[in-house]
C-alpha cells in the first residue's frame, strides 16, 4: 500500500510517496525510513519501487520524497541540483514523519542512493532525529564536481558558471544540461568508455529506469554550490550515528567506491560497516536483483538493530 503526500519545504511543497508495512494499522506505531534519490532522479525510480518497497515489506514505514526544484517538487527554476537544499529536503521530511501518530519518531532512518546516499550520511551530522543511515553505492556530488564532472577544472567550472548565470540573468535562455548522452550507442560513437556513464545511460534512457520525471538534468548555471561542497566535511566529528556503506566492488568514474571506503574510515560512528558487493557496479545496485538483494541482506537487519 502506498499513498502521494506533500510537506512543506520553505516557501513550496515537497512531494513524497509513504509506503506501508503488509497489514498496516495506523493506531499501531512504526519505525520509519527516509528514502532519497540519485541526482537527476526522482522519487519513482529506484529509491521506492526497488528499496523503498523492500523495506515496506521488512515492516518499516518509508518516506520516498522529490528534491526540491525535481521530480513533482516545487521550486523555481527547475533541475538545481543544490546539496544545501537536497539536506533541508531531508530535514522538511523529518519534520512531516514527526506529525504522523503511528510513526515512532525516535525510530527515524535514512537510505539513499547515489549522491542521495553521500546527502544522507550529510545530513545526519546535523539532524539528530535520524537514528541509522546506510548508504547505497553513495557519490559526494561536490568531489564528483570537482574532479571534472561539472566540464573542467574546479576553478574552470566555476568561471563558466559565472559566465552563465550572468547571461541567464541578463535574459538568455536557461542552460540545461542532461549529463548523459542520448543512448549507450550514441555514448560509444563519442568515445565514452566510463562504465558508470553508459550504465547510468541504460538505465535512464531505456524502459529499465526512464521515468518523466527522472530526466538526469542540471541547470548549469547553479552548480556552484555544489563545486564548493564536500558531503563529508566533519564527519570525523559530528557523524556519530550506525552507518552501513554499500557499493559494488567495479569501479567506474563517479566514484562511489573510493567514496565509500573514505567515509567508512572518517566517520566518528562507533557502529560502522563496509559492504563491497563482488561483481557488482553502481547502477546494478539501482535494481539488479542480485546486487540489491546482498544490499538488502544487510541494509534490513542494520535498521532492525538500529531503529
Amino acid at each position: 500500500m502506498s499513498q502521494a503526500i506533500t510537506f512543506k519545504n520553505r516557501v513550496w511543497e515537497n512531494a513524497g510517496l509513504l509506503l506501508f508495512p503488509d497489514n498496516f494499522d495506523e493506531k499501531k506505531t512504526y519505525p520509519a525510513i527516509i528514502s532519497i534519490h540519485p541526482i537527476g532522479s526522482c522519487k519513482e525510480q529506484t529509491s521506492s519501487n526497488v528499496y523503498g518497497k523492500a523495506l515496506a515489506a521488512a515492516g518499516f514505514v518509508v518516506l520516498a520524497i522529490d528534491a526540491a526544484f525535481q521530480g513533482e517538487s516545487g521550486g523555481e527554476p527547475r533541475f538545481i541540483e543544490d546539496p544545501y537544499e537536497r539536506v533541508e529536503d531531508i530535514r522538511c521530511a523529518v519534520d512531516y514523519l514527526v506529525t504522523l501518530p503511528y510513526v515512532e519518531e525516535n525510530r527515524i532512518g535514512i537510505l539513499g542512493i547515489c549522491g542521495g546516499g553521500a546527502y544522507a550520511l550529510n545530513a545526519a551530522m546535523t539532524e539528530r532525529r535520524l537514528k541509522a543511515v546506510v548508504s547505497i553505492t553513495g557519490v559526494n556530488f561536490g568531489r564528483l564536481l570537482r574532479d571534472g564532472f561539472a566540464g573542467g577544472t574546479p576553478v574552470e567550472s566555476l568561471e563558466a558558471v559565472a559566465k552563465q548565470r550572468t547571461a541567464e540573468a541578463r535574459g538568455a535562455a536557461l542552460f540545461v544540461n542532461n549529463m548523459l548522452p542520448a543512448s549507450v550507442e550514441d555514448g560509444k560513437k563519442a568515445g565514452i568508455e566510463d562504465i558508470d556513464v553508459l550504465e547510468a545511460t541504460d538505465y535512464y534512457k531505456t524502459p529499465r529506469g526512464r521515468q518523466p520525471n527522472g530526466a538526469t538534468s542540471v541547470l548549469f548555471s547553479r552548480l556552484s554550490t555544489g563545486l564548493g561542497w564536500d558531503a563529508f566535511h566533519l564527519a570525523e566529528v559530528l557523524l556519530t550515528q550506525p552507518i552501513l556503506v554499500v557499493v559494488g566492488d567495479k569501479p567506474g568514474g563517479f566514484g562511489a567506491y573510493r567514496d565509500g571506503f573514505e567515509i567508512v574510515r572518517r566517520a566518528k560512528s562507533e557502529k560502522k560497516e563496509l559492504l563491497a558487493v563482488k561483481g557488482q557496479s553502481h547502477y546494478d545496485l539501482y535494481d539488479k536483483p542480485e546486487a540489491v538483494s546482498q544490499a538488502l541482506e544487510k541494509a534490513i537487519p542494520f535498521f532492525r538493530e538500529h531503529l
